[in-house]
């Protein structure tokens, strides 16, 4: 299994969630597929294959699905990227503005050394404000984004567009 359109067959897709007009793609009916999760990881992997990867940084909390698995395919070590209060030791923090509100993500301090090449990972690109905070928090600590792995992108959103100049790449495109 490795065509874009097969992979989206094993997505489901549910109207109205989690509010009237949202239309959800619903990554679990693929991920519960053994060949559907295989050919993801596979995709992934192949995008970036043959780079000198530190670290697959896993976005909270999907990501951390993708991360580990496409870390261990490219001989890399994975990094939890979390909500507020959740990791252990001295963070680094980054807010960004969401449609209705704020957010926050946080990275332990000593998980990226200068000069560190990274692969961020989620299963959605859709406004891409997440993903910049991501990018932010990786340079602030002194590392090199190589590269951002998504599933799932839904273009009409445009969240590319704030990752201009990264390497952004997706499996799946939905344009509405």
């Amino acid at each position: 299994m490795t065509a874009n359109e097969d992979l989206k067959r094993l997505i489901r897709e549910i109207p109205d969630f989690p509010k009237p007009g949202i239309l959800f793609y619903d990554i679990t009916t693929l991920l519960k597929d053994a060949a559907g999760f295989r050919a993801v990881i596979d995709r992934l992997t192949e995008h970036f294959h043959g780079r000198k990867i530190d670290a697959v940084l896993g976005i909270e909390a999907r990501g951390f699905i993708f991360g580990p698995a496409l870390a261990y395919h490219l001989g890399a070590g994975f990094v939890p990227v979390r909500k507020p209060k959740k990791l252990p030791a001295e963070v680094e923090s980054w807010s960004y503005d969401l449609e209705y509100g704020q957010d926050t993500l946080e990275i332990h301090r000593d998980a990226i050394g200068p000069g560190h090449n990274v692969i961020i990972a989620d299963d959605l690109l859709a406004t891409g404000g997440t993903a910049e905070a991501v990018v932010r928090l990786v340079e602030k600590l002194g590392g090199n984004v190589s590269g951002l792995a998504f599933v799932v992108e839904l273009e009409f959103l445009a969240g590319r567009g704030k990752l201009a100049g990264y390497d952004v790449f997706s499996l799946l495109q939905y344009q509405s």
